[in-house]
This record gives structure tokens, C-alpha cells and sequence, in this order.
């Protein structure tokens, strides 16, 4: 493209012509342009006929006329430098109304203004002057050793304290800026004037963080106090500034140690029982254990509370507890008791107690009591319903746990009211199936009369006759665990094969801790 054109083939609009006389002045002349030569009868012959475009690609009628290349030397090459010795060309002619604007100067013909003269310099005024209207006072004289005011030095820079996190956040008041008419003082002061003592104000002392105690010297210091480590994980926990985390509970199971077992065991034995309570011991086929039983639960409970346990033989043929347990101070029985019975009944409280001891047998180590049975057989007969009642209430009120040795017979009249007076049922019974015959029977009479809840709510007790155990024992006690409430395992012991007098503290460990625990199962509903 010759620069007359567009990108898209039509013409361009050519340059002004001022533009040209600029650069050319700008440049220190150049040759002059051509004169243009007058084109319209040209432009007007192309007009009438049609022809091909310079360029455009299209032609016809109405088309712009094209205008003549532009001049070749028309603006500035990138590469084009002011040669020094150019000079204006001798064959230009500017056109008549063309003048060139002649090199700026000051103008000649202005007259300079005869009482201008330039200020000198400013110099430093050392001190404002008063005013002619105002006469300085004659007899003025400064203050000698009046000191200048010192320049305040520059604060140093304030330096981060590595204990930013302890600062209080008290900071000193800034000091009161300066007024604003400092710069307008003349210096001038009265006579005898004498500048203000400066109030000595101390400069705050550096801040100190805190400092550890330390101990008196000849004492060792205290070790830092250590947390002990959680058990368990918390359930919040807030780690780095983010919210915190809610983590679920987790729940370990521990086997628990025979040390706590048997601590948890003693410990329901020492609760509050409410009430007295009476423990029923039976079974009606003999043999079963039901008088050692008796016996090992009083001196296991009486050997924990210390007092008020008791053991009845209140089996009407010739029962033997009297025998196995207890020091024989004396030979009364519970037949002495009833020959007796009104008159202690109507005492109370020691009086009573001392009343009623006198028909009573005590343990070796004094852990319970013992009211022994009647050796002839004859007695049987004046233990009835209204009798029986009688001696449990008396028992009740100096007592409170009662274990009652049931006997045998289980149509006699003071087999059935120990059943109902009984707060807890514990069913003697052996590894062998005609005591686990008799001992399921048994159940099943007292559903039939009417003592449903109380057979529901018994605790199976199986003693070991010997050291092995029986094929039979995991029978019973599965077969058992479906009619009663729990069921209990004693172990074998040589001490109670003999059937001498019992004594608790002779009896092995194993077995001291099987007691302990089939004792606290027995008193469990009832411990608060």
C-alpha cells in the first residue's frame, strides 16, 4: 500500500496540509511540495466512464475519485536523522498568504518598567523586627544565660518484646504537643523574667514479665506439677484454632479383678437392709446342706456387719445346728424360749436384748447367734402357726438378718409359716438328682400355694460334697437358672466333711470368697 488506502481497499483521507508545513518547520525546511495540479477535468472525464479501481478490487459509477500518491518523503522515517548542513530548498516558493513565523524572541519594543528591580536574595531575618508604631522598651535586656531550647532527640525505634503477649496494655500519655503560636514568639521577655523549674518526673520503669519463686537455698525445688494422663480420650477436643471436635464416647470393658469383686460384695453387705429380712433355707430331701448352709450364711454376713445376725434351727426332727454352730454356755433351746415367751416379749430395747440373750448361743468369734432346736421329737407338736409367728417377730426386733434352717417336713405348720414370713427363699441342693428332684418339686408346691413370687424370686444354692466337679453341676445349673433368680456355686471343703462344729476362720479362702458372694447375692435386692 502507497498510503492513500485502507486496509480494505478505499482510499484514505489524505493529510492536512498543516500537518505538512509543521513537520517541515519542525525540521528545518524540506523540499517543497508540489503544486497539485488542478485534477477536476480529469475527475470529471473518469466520472463519465466506468473503469477498474486502483486497488479496491471493484469499480463503477459514483466512486470516489482517487487521489495522487502521497509524496514519498511525507513523514518521518525511523531511520531518518536532521542531516546538520541541510538547508531550505532555493527553488520553493511558499503561496502569497504563507509567511514564516520568524524565531521567538522578547520583543524589542516592550519597555521594561524603570522602578522594577529584582529582590536580592532573601536573607535569614536573625530576629522579627517591631514594628515602627511600637517602640522597642530602652531599657530591655534579655535575660543572660537564658539557655536555647535543645532539639528533642528522635525516639529510638520501638523494638518487639518477646513478652508482647504478657503486656497489660498500659502505655504512657503522649507528651502534650507543642502550640501553635511557638513560631510566632519574638523572643521577647518581660523584665526579671526567669524560665519555670522543670518538674523532675522519673521515667517509667521497663516492664518486667514475672519471675518464678524460687526456694529458700538449702530446700530442694518442688518438681513441676504433672497431670496424670486421662483414662480415656476427651470427647472435645480444639486442636490449632479450629472449632471444636466432638469425638463419640467408647466404653472398655475390663475384667473385673477378684480384689473388686469381693470389695463389691462386702460393700452390699454393709448397706441398710430397710427391714429385718428372714432367709429361708429348704429343701425337703435332707442331706442337701441346708444346716451348713444356715450356718456359713450367718457367720458370712455377721462376719461383715459385726452384729445382728442370727440362726434358727426350726426343724421340729432333732435338728443339729445347735450342734455345728455356736459355744455351748448353756442347754436351753428355742422350747426354753416359748416356756418364757411372755414375759420377754413385753421388754424392750436393752432390756430386752439382755432378756433374750440368756436363751441364746454365740459363735466363737461372736459374729452372729444362734437359737438351737429342740432334741425331742415331742416338741414338734407345740411349734404351731401362731408360736412360730410369735418368735420371728421377737427375732425381728433384736435382729437384723434371720436364717432360718427349715427342716424336712414341708406339711408341718411351721414349715409353711417361715415360707410365708420369708423375705428371701435360698434352695439347698446337691450335684446329685434325687436332691435336684426334690428341690424342683418343691418349687412347684409353692406355686401351687399360692407362693408363685417367692419361689420366682429364689437364689439356688449348689454345694460340692466333693473336691472334682460333677458332670451333673452344669446341668443343674443351667436347668436351675431358668426357675430361679440366680444361681450360687460353693465349693468343696475338708474342713466341713467331718461335721464337727463349723468355724468360719478355719474354712479355706476359696471358699471364704465363694460364701461372700453367694451371701451378697441373697441380700442384694434388699442393700440401699
Amino acid at each position: 500500500m502507497d498510503g492513500t488506502e485502507t486496509g480494505w481497499g478505499r482510499s484514505a483521507e489524505p493529510a492536512p496540509r498543516w500537518r505538512a508545513l509543521f513537520d517541515r518547520a519542525r525540521l528545518g525546511g524540506r523540499p517543497a511540495e508540489p503544486a497539485e495540479p488542478d485534477r477536476r477535468s480529469e475527475d470529471a472525464a473518469r466520472e463519465s466512464l466506468p473503469g477498474r479501481g486502483p486497488g479496491g478490487g471493484w469499480s463503477g459509477r459514483g466512486s470516489a475519485a482517487v487521489p495522487p500518491p502521497a509524496d514519498p518523503g511525507y513523514g518521518l522515517d525511523p531511520s531518518y536523522g536532521a542531516d546538520p548542513g541541510y538547508g531550505p530548498d532555493p527553488g520553493y516558493r511558499a503561496g502569497a498568504s504563507y509567511r514564516v513565523d520568524p524565531v521567538y524572541r522578547a520583543d524589542p519594543g516592550y519597555p521594561a518598567d524603570p522602578g522594577y528591580r529584582a529582590e536580592p536574595a532573601y536573607p535569614a531575618e536573625p530576629a522579627y523586627p517591631v514594628e515602627p508604631a511600637y517602640p522597642a522598651d530602652p531599657g530591655y535586656r534579655a535575660a543572660p544565660g537564658y539557655p536555647p531550647e535543645q532539639a528533642r532527640p528522635p525516639e529510638p525505634p520501638v523494638v518487639p518484646s518477646r513478652y508482647a503477649l504478657l503486656d497489660s496494655g498500659y502505655r504512657p500519655e503522649p507528651p502534650p504537643p507543642e502550640s501553635r503560636y511557638a513560631l510566632l514568639d519574638s523572643g521577647y521577655r518581660a523584665p526579671g523574667y526567669a524560665p519555670p523549674e522543670p518538674v523532675y518526673q522519673p521515667p517509667e520503669p521497663a516492664y518486667q514479665p514475672p519471675q518464678p519463686a524460687y526456694p529458700e537455698p538449702g530446700y530442694p525445688a518442688e518438681p513441676a506439677y504433672q497431670p496424670d494422663p486421662p483414662a480415656y480420650p476427651p470427647a472435645v477436643t480444639a486442636d490449632r484454632g479450629y472449632p471444636a471436635r466432638i469425638e463419640p464416647a467408647r466404653i472398655e470393658w475390663r475384667q473385673q479383678a477378684p480384689q473388686d469383686e469381693q470389695e463389691r460384695a462386702a460393700g452390699i453387705l454393709r448397706r441398710d437392709l430397710g427391714t429385718p429380712r428372714v432367709l429361708a433355707f429348704a429343701n425337703p430331701k435332707g442331706g442337701v446342706h441346708k444346716t451348713t448352709a444356715t450356718v456359713l450364711a450367718a457367720a458370712t454376713v455377721g462376719s461383715v456387719r459385726g452384729r445382728g445376725v442370727l440362726a434358727w434351727d426350726d426343724n421340729e426332727l432333732r435338728g443339729t445346728l445347735g450342734l455345728r454352730a455356736g459355744s455351748a454356755r448353756h442347754a436351753r433351746t428355742i422350747r426354753h424360749l416359748i416356756s418364757d415367751l411372755a414375759h420377754i416379749e413385753i421388754r424392750d430395747g436393752a432390756e430386752l436384748l439382755e432378756s433374750l440373750d440368756d436363751y441364746l448361743r454365740h459363735a466363737s468369734d461372736g459374729s452372729y447367734d444362734v437359737l438351737a432346736g429342740e432334741e425331742s421329737p415331742r416338741f414338734a407338736q407345740r411349734l404351731d402357726q401362731f408360736t412360730v409367728k410369735r418368735v420371728l417377730e421377737l427375732l425381728r426386733r433384736t435382729h437384723d438378718v434371720v436364717c432360718v434352717d427349715t427342716g424336712n417336713n414341708v406339711e408341718s405348720p411351721n414349715w409353711r409359716t417361715v415360707m410365708q414370713a420369708a423375705d428371701q427363699l435360698v434352695v439347698t441342693t446337691v450335684p446329685r438328682e434325687d436332691a435336684a428332684f426334690s428341690a424342683d418339686w418343691m418349687l412347684d408346691l409353692l406355686h401351687e400355694e399360692g407362693m408363685g413370687e417367692l419361689a420366682d424370686n429364689a437364689i439356688t444354692l449348689i454345694s460340692c460334697p466333693t473336691p472334682g466337679r460333677s458332670t451333673l453341676q452344669d446341668d443343674l445349673e443351667r436347668h436351675f437358672a431358668t426357675r430361679t433368680r440366680a444361681v450360687a456355686v460353693v465349693p468343696y471343703d475338708p474342713v466341713l466333711e467331718t461335721g464337727s462344729s463349723i468355724e468360719y476362720h478355719q474354712l479355706q479362702a476359696e471358699t471364704r470368697a465363694a460364701w461372700l458372694r453367694a451371701a451378697s447375692v441373697m441380700l442384694e435386692p434388699f442393700a440401699r
